[in-house]
């Protein structure tokens, strides 16, 4: 299992009238944090692209607990749970400083082939990278 922490901090301008981070800017800060937990992995979205493979969102799924504000620094807890295949499947959890969960997601991307947009299996690259991480799981 692959797990990472990325803390994102809630400016002023992803509020809305109530106060509360916005709840559409949530996709933005997944983003974030696969980006990261990608980085952690030892690849980036940029090599993949640049291999000409690219991630379209097939699935996003959120459930909300409790709202953030402006100003929080939110954790943004990342994990993959399986090697993929051809579906890239990202589960999340967003806690505020205290601790408490925020809101549960799963995201579900596809590997792409950039000039056929078809469909491909994970790059070797990438699923060597993650094998390490599965080895003792």
């Amino acid at each position: 299992m692959i797990e990472n922490k990325t803390k994102i901090r809630i400016r002023y301008g992803e509020t809305d009238r109530m106060g509360y981070a916005y709840y559409g800017n949530y996709a933005t800060y997944f983003e974030v944090a696969r980006v990261e937990t990608l980085r952690k992995i030892g690849i980036s979205y940029r090599e993949l692209e640049d291999d000409g493979i690219i991630l379209p969102v097939r699935d996003y799924k959120i459930r909300y607990h409790k709202p953030a504000y402006y100003d929080d620094e939110i954790t943004v807890k990342t994990r993959i749970s399986e090697i993929p295949k051809i579906r890239f499947h990202f589960t999340f959890q967003t806690f505020n400083k205290n601790g408490e969960l925020l809101n549960e997601a799963e995201i579900t991307l596809v590997f792409v082939n950039k000039k056929t947009q078809k469909p491909v299996l994970i790059p070797t690259n990438l699923k060597k990278k993650m094998e390490k991480f599965f080895i003792n799981a």
